[in-house]
This record gives C-alpha cells, structure tokens and sequence, in this order.
C-alpha cells in the first residue's frame, strides 16, 4: 500500500506554490562498467536501471522534480554523476549489492556456473562525512531507512564489519570515499536496494510489486526529508 501524498502536508504548512525540490536519480554503473553479476547471471546495471525508473515515477507523485542520471548507461566517469546533477536538490545513486569473492559458493543455473551467498542480505544506505553538506545527508538517508523498515524492509547488518554507523537502526553506513557522495555540490546517498548475490533476494529484488513497495519508501524519505530542509531554511 502506497503511503499519502505529501502534497497536502506542504500546502498545510504554507511553502505551496513554492518551486518543487528537485531530485537527481543516479543509475550506478553502465555500459563499461555493467557492476556486479547477480546469483543468476543477470548485471546489476540492470537491476539498477530498473529499480532507479520505479523511484523516478514514485518522486514524481509525490509533485518532486527529478534529474536522471546515466539511466543509458553511457556515463562512465564517476565524477561525471555528480556534476550531471547540478542544479538539483539532492543526489541519490542507485546500487545493488553483492559481497566479497571468500563469501560466495559456486551453483549452476540455467546450464552456466554462477556464485552465490547466503550469509549477507538487506538494504543499505552510505553518506559520506566529507560531503558538502553532511546533516542534510545523513538527515534524508535516515528518513530514507525509516520509511523502509516502516515498509517492512530490513537493513544489512554486514556493513557493520568496515564502517562505521551513522544510523544502524536504519541501515546508514559512513563511506566516506565514494566518489560520488564527496565529488558533489548536493546531499547525497548511496542507497543499496538489495544483495543480489543472495539467491533468495534475488528474487525478491526481481518482483515488480516489491519494487514499487521499496521504491514507495524511498521516495516518501526523500519528500520528508526536502520537506523538513526546505522548511528549517524558510525559518
């Protein structure tokens, strides 16, 4: 079930008519570059293509302006992201997850030997402590993991084991030196939908109406967030 529209909630609080935020959606990876192989051989640019449409189309119904970025794959430079998505409000990279090759097993699927795992599954979130704005960051991507556990979703507790937290409870992870978080005039997240090395997940992460949920969450986050920002600056 799709949460309310928050459209309502900001003509309440008197900023209607304002000019809607504006959102750029990052699509990781690309064509040279195709991210992680899935359990069942599928690229993870694919899942990321994906998923990054059904955020694009839940921002918008929530009356936000969004920026696509690199939705055909042909961005290859990671620096190139952000400087694409000047000129909006906040920056959201796309990615699916996989694991270090000591955690995988191999399996056959589908006449092809693939790898797989089994002990790392769940959403993640990563700011960066040297963004240009790390509390606007770090603000909407825990606004981001609570409208997801909300949804039913759960965190990976994996990333535990090399960053450091920023909001466990919701999945948010310091990564300070991803390029695309620091390299960048905006707040920023890099938001991992999923493992797709899990076969299980895999699956999961696959279904249509699962992304729309995930994707529902996500941009409900966002919209809070930008609300709150844009609120705290007319203050």
């Amino acid at each position: 079930m799709k949460y309310v529209s928050l459209l309502g909630f900001y003509f309440a609080a008197g900023i209607a008519g304002a000019a809607p935020a504006v959102v750029a959606v990052d699509v990781g990876h690309g064509g040279l570059d195709s991210g992680a192989i899935s359990a069942r051989g599928r690229p993870e640019f694919a899942f990321n293509r994906d998923f990054a449409g059904r955020v694009v189309t839940a921002l918008r119904e929530r009356d936000l302006d969004v920026k696509e970025v690199n939705f055909d794959g042909q961005i290859g430079s990671l620096a190139a992201r952000p400087k694409a998505a000047r000129g909006s409000d906040f920056f959201i990279s796309i990615h699916h997850d996989s694991i270090s090759e000591q955690w995988l097993l191999d399996w056959e699927w589908d006449g092809k030997p693939q790898r797989y795992t089994e002990v790392k599954r769940g959403y993640g979130i990563f700011v960066s402590a040297h963004n240009p704005d790390p509390p606007t960051s770090l603000r909407c991507a825990s606004a981001i993991g609570a409208m997801l556990r909300r949804a039913g979703f759960e965190p990976s507790t994996w990333h535990a084991r090399k960053h450091v937290a920023a909001d466990a409870q919701n999945g948010v992870w310091y990564y300070d030196n991803l390029v695309v978080l620091y390299r960048t005039t905006l707040p920023a997240v890099l938001f991992e939908a999923g493992v797709i090395k899990h076969r299980d997940e895999e699956l999961e992460l696959l279904d249509p109406e699962r992304q729309a949920r995930m994707a529902d969450a996500v941009a409900t986050g966002i919209a809070a967030c930008l609300f709150v920002t844009e609120k705290s600056a007319r203050e």
